[in-house]
């Protein structure tokens, strides 16, 4: 008998692995157009509607005017801050200025938070891993609040204080879940418990502060909300890349460990990118839940568990859910104005609820 490997078997097998590989593409090009379709319409409700009503004609004749879209004036006062050019009619000012930065925050944040959710989960090989359940939110979002309440100077370096926290909080989730290595069990209970400490700190401190409209303004922060936004958040919440050893990293330590990996040093790196990213999003938006936790486990339903696939599927799914939810948030109540964060919250918990149902072996990915 040959112990060679069988040609039939082989050209099966090819086959078999060139078919799975086109139908997770065909899906991820279904998931990227969808979430194309859900944004654009989302942003034509946004520039079109509120307190200065636009016809479509009108809002998508201001977007895409040439005045505005070639002038180096305008775009050196969005990029690189500055007075927005004079010449700006209101219909001009409303739709760039107003509308169109929150959109972009939007996207950029929910990008960001997807992103974020699907690394965690990545690295910590748990489903249930995203930067709330692992308390990178809360050591970042009490930071942003001890800044907000108390020491309004250094609101300008909140991004760096923001990862600071961030960090801080993710890197005590380790040392209290580390024994003789980690576990995604032993994370995600650590991450539950300091998330939990953290959080009962951000409500002692409103018990502090006498300023009702600090009050006010911290409140909606912590619900998380894209009102207010201009292109100073478009600037703070940038994108940002991830490395494609998280392939490897997925397969699991023993066979990183047989590639020569340095494990730690990889994994603390790639997450420092969620971190950052996670982060910047806070900075500028607040706390916003849930988008981390469902949208990998939506993208992973779709398109399978190769991360490349996944981290993209999420850099369109986020995005689309995010603004969606916004518009949502904003045109529901009309005049009055949701926090998108609350839209999440509501969109996210029956969602993750029919999941836990409907899944036997929630948490290992």
């Amino acid at each position: 008998m040959s112990s060679g490997t069988d040609p039939v078997s082989s050209r099966l097998a090819d086959r078999r692995a060139a078919a799975s590989r086109w139908y997770a593409d065909s899906a991820l090009a279904g998931v990227a157009l969808g979430s194309i379709a859900v944004l654009v319409g989302a942003t034509l409700l946004q520039v079109s509607f509120g307190a200065f009503p636009l016809t479509l004609g009108e809002a998508w004749g201001a977007d895409f005017d040439p005045e505005v879209v070639f002038s180096t004036a305008a775009w050196r006062a969005f990029l690189l801050g500055g007075n927005i050019p004079e010449w700006f009619t209101p219909q001009q000012h409303i739709v760039w200025n107003i509308r169109l930065p929150r959109i972009l925050v939007g996207v950029l944040v929910g990008a960001n938070l997807a992103v974020s959710g699907a690394i965690f989960q990545i690295i910590t090989r748990n489903e249930l891993a995203s930067p709330y359940i692992l308390g990178v939110s809360d050591g970042a979002g009490l930071v942003v609040l001890v800044v907000l309440t108390a020491f309004s100077e250094l609101l300008p370096f909140v991004p760096v204080l923001a990862a600071l926290g961030g960090g801080a909080a993710f890197l005590l989730v380790y040392i209290i879940a580390w024994k003789n290595g980690t576990s995604p069990v032993r994370l995600v209970l650590a991450g539950v418990i300091v998330g939990t400490v953290f959080g009962s700190v951000q409500r002692a401190l409103f018990f502090f502060i006498d300023n009702l409209s600090t009050v006010m303004s911290a409140q909606a922060w912590l619900s998380g909300t894209l009102l207010n936004t201009d292109w100073g958040e478009v600037r703070i919440a940038l994108p940002f890349t991830v490395t494609q050893e998280l392939d490897v990293l997925a397969l699991g330590e023993v066979t990183v460990d047989s590639l020569g990996m340095p494990v730690e040093k990889m994994w603390f790196t790639v997450a420092g990118i969620a971190v950052l990213s996670t982060a910047a999003t806070i900075a500028v938006a607040g706390l916003i839940g849930f988008v981390g936790l469902i949208v990998p486990h939506i993208v992973r339903n779709v398109v399978g568990g190769d991360s490349r696939r996944l981290l993209a599927g999420c850099l369109f799914l986020g995005p689309a859910l995010l603004v969606g939810a916004d518009v949502g948030a904003r045109l529901a109540l009309s005049p009055i104005q949701l926090p998108v964060g609350i839209i999440t919250g509501l969109v996210g918990g029956p969602y993750f609820l029919y999941l836990m149902r409907k899944t036997e072996n929630l948490g290992d990915v």
